[in-house]
C-alpha cells in the first residue's frame, strides 16, 4: 500500500480558494493513478464522492459535476505529490477531503478502486 498525507484543508469564506496537496510515500508513483474524495457529514466511507481523478501522466482527467470547472487536480511525479486547487468554494463543499491511490495507472471514480487512503483533511465553506 502507498501511504498518504493529505494538507491544505481550513475554514474559508464562500468565494475563496484552498489548495490541497496529498505527499505519497511510495517509489512508484508514477504507476498510481490518483484521486480525491470528500465525505460530507453524516455520510458513510462508501459514499464519499469522488470529485476529481488523475491518471499516471494526467492525460486523463475526471471530474464530478458538482465541482467541475471550479476545482483543478493536479500532479508532480517528480515529488510524489498530487494537488487539487479548489476555487470560488461553495457552502456545499463542505466536508473531509481525501487523497486516493489506485494499483493502476488509469483514473476511476469508484470509491472501491482505490487501494490506499489518506487521514483526511478538513474543509470547511461559511456562506
Amino acid at each position: 500500500q502507498v501511504q498518504l498525507v493529505e494538507s491544505g484543508g481550513g475554514l474559508v469564506q464562500a468565494g475563496n480558494s484552498l489548495r490541497l496537496s496529498c505527499a505519497a510515500s511510495t517509489r512508484t508513483f508514477r504507476n498510481n493513478a490518483m484521486g480525491w474524495f470528500r465525505q460530507a457529514p453524516g455520510k458513510e466511507r462508501e459514499e464519499r464522492e469522488c470529485v476529481a481523478a488523475i491518471s499516471w501522466n494526467s492525460a486523463n482527467i475526471y471530474y464530478a459535476d458538482s465541482v467541475n470547472g471550479r476545482f483543478t487536480i493536479s500532479r508532480d511525479n517528480a515529488k510524489n505529490t498530487v494537488y487539487l486547487q479548489m476555487n470560488n468554494l461553495k457552502p456545499e463543499d463542505t466536508a473531509v477531503y481525501y487523497c486516493a491511490a489506485r494499483d493502476t495507472s488509469v483514473v476511476s471514480p469508484r470509491v472501491y478502486d482505490y487501494a490506499s487512503w489518506g487521514q483526511g483533511t478538513q474543509v470547511t465553506v461559511s456562506s
